[in-house]
């Protein structure tokens, strides 16, 4: 099947198949339930002179835009007419008791079989601003996401003057192959998967790429306008820069969170990392790049050294895409960072401050150290050499195939996993020093941190230089953290906790891990369940760069985890 264009090649992305809204039985006032269909097919996509068979949602690349309420349910059934197992991860959404619904494969669930179908159901509440959702199977991610866009409440409004237009920018990553290829031959080959062949934003690369320049998305801006930008980085394995010429943004929420506004000229985020900014109208008409391409942190690792564009484009400009009387002038080309450039990275992620006094935990009841970072093994027969890994405190993490943990957890099923994650590295080392080789292969195992039911946690992420240092995009399933503080080189306890923001830290759902640095975060448990923590790079992830925690219940209904749905998955 071919993929159906986008008219005008807009930002927009609008929603295929059944749509229903119909009021809940919330207690929020006016709340209403979104019921959608998604269909997980395989669709033709042509990009840079040739087409893919890539697996797409309702036929779209990328996937439907969703766009709620704070305090409104969503209902999508998955029906899965591809060749592959799926599931689909709502990527912040905190999932309050409703951990069936989170979607990582062998986490949460077991994975939509093809033929099979499955309905996530949950309420986001408390929660504004941009999130969005990709499949959490294999390498489908990088052709199987799109937006969630969290309006204010109904009879409430932006803390900031209402923007004239709100647009959305999906930054993606593409390759010249199946992605589930890519990733498989990786794996049988024990080697880094190959690099994209392009970026992409909303689908598509833009004018500097061949085969793009008739495709190349065009945002739409009037002289005078204020609008919001909604970014999201959706790239598999690269945290980008992003830009826009001679323009400076107005960061005012990140990861469905409002923050302290701020200006910056530049943008970087880290894959599964979402920043909401305000941009003015109040440069001459005409028509500039927006531009993104990547910050690379690993040494000696090889990267996309490309740039995707889109154009924003002045509505009065004499040229413009809806005028075919002339020809169009070229558009204005920013200025990137270098591709190395941490100072800006730095100067960039340690702006952030939430708008409010944050709830931080004062006090905390479990104080753990996660060593994050790359490593070798050393092949089992028939294999030559080494093959790559990753860990956390040198457990390489290991899914289940004939349960979900969650599964298993609730059911008290034996021998899926053991609770006896290591709170702190077996052993204490330079960590972003020169690493004894000793200590590059990690030991291999399913291994869940138990927490206590309403438990205060903070967690020091440490990057290590094993293999390299590198910046790891750390995201934690089903709770927001608040990042009170990161730096450079091994954290001490004694000298780095001076540095503690305990009054108006962000509030995060994928925290930038500082390339040989590290980053602490605090959160209460308060959502019963399996929780996934995993680096959103994917090629990490594919590697073992991943642990969850296991939150026990609390004290009756409200503080359990629903019973299952009856249409949950089974392993088979």
């Amino acid at each position: 099947m071919e993929l159906p264009k986008h008219p005008h090649h807009s930002l927009f992305i609008f929603v295929f198949g059944l749509v229903l809204v119909f009021p809940s039985a919330l207690s929020w006032k006016d709340a209403v339930t979104h019921v959608h269909q998604f269909v997980i097919q395989e669709a033709s996509v042509k990009r840079l002179c040739k087409t893919q068979h890539v697996m797409t949602v309702n036929g779209m690349y990328p996937g439907p835009t969703l766009e709620i309420k704070n305090g409104d349910t969503l209902s999508v059934k998955v029906i899965n007419k591809g060749k592959y197992n799926v599931t689909i991860h709502w990527h912040g959404v905190r999932q309050m008791r409703t951990g069936w619904a989170d979607g990582p494969e062998f986490v949460t669930q077991c994975p939509i079989r093809p033929g099979g179908s499955y309905t996530y159901r949950f309420t986001v509440r408390g929660q504004e601003g941009t999130l969005w959702w990709h499949a959490h199977s294999s390498w489908l991610r990088a052709t199987v996401y799109g937006a969630l866009l969290i309006q204010p409440r109904e009879g409430t409004n932006f803390p900031f003057a209402k923007p004239d237009r709100q647009s959305t920018l999906l930054l993606g990553e593409w390759w010249n192959a199946n992605p589930v290829d890519v990733v498989r031959e990786a794996t049988r080959t024990g080697a880094a998967p190959n690099i994209s062949d392009a970026y992409t934003i909303n689908g598509q690369p833009g004018d500097l790429y061949n085969c793009s320049t008739q495709d190349t998305v065009v945002v739409p801006i009037s002289s005078g306008e204020t609008n919001l930008l909604r970014v999201v980085n959706s790239a598999m394995n690269q945290p980008l820069f992003f830009t826009i010429a001679n323009h400076k943004f107005t960061v005012v929420g990140a990861d469905a969170s409002y923050v302290k506004p701020f200006t910056t000229s530049v943008l970087m985020l880290g894959p599964g990392q979402t920043t909401d900014v305000l941009i003015s109208g109040d440069q001459p008409a005409g028509r500039y790049y927006m531009a993104a391409r990547a910050y690379q942190s690993a040494q000696n690792a090889p990267f996309d050294n490309t740039t995707t564009t889109a154009i924003l484009e002045y509505k009065s400009a004499a040229c413009s895409s809806g005028n075919s009387s002339c020809s169009l002038t070229n558009p204005i080309m920013p200025r990137l960072p270098a591709f190395n450039d941490t100072p800006t990275v730095t100067a960039f992620s340690t702006s952030f401050r939430s708008r409010e006094r944050a709830l931080v935990p004062a006090q905390i009841d479990e104080s753990l150290f996660f060593t994050v970072g790359l490593g070798l093994n050393n092949c089992p027969p028939n294999f030559n050499g080494t093959r790559f890994t990753a860990s956390m405190n040198n457990v390489s993490f290991s899914l289940p195939s004939n349960f979900s943990l969650l599964q298993a957890h609730i059911q008290g099923i034996r021998g899926v996993f053991t609770s006896d994650f290591p709170a702190a590295p077996p052993r204490v080392f330079d960590y972003t020093g020169n690493v004894s080789r000793s200590l590059w292969q990690p030991a291999t195992g399913t291994k869940l941190y138990r927490l206590k039911y309403g438990s205060r946690v903070q967690v020091v992420l440490q990057d290590t230089s094993i293999v390299t240092p590198e910046n790891h995009p750390i995201h934690l399933h089903g709770y927001d953290f608040y990042i009170i503080a990161e730096g450079f080189g091994n954290y001490n306890p004694k000298t780095d906790s001076s540095k503690f923001n305990l009054v108006d830290p962000p509030l995060r759902n994928t925290a930038a891990v500082p390339v040989g640095g590290w980053a602490v975060i605090r959160f209460v448990a308060d959502n019963p369940g399996v929780w996934l923590m995993h680096c959103h790079l994917d090629v990490h992830i594919t590697w073992g760069l991943a642990m969850a925690f296991l939150v026990e219940d609390g004290v009756g209904k409200l503080e359990a985890i629903e019973p299952p749905p009856e249409d949950l998955p089974i392993c088979s």
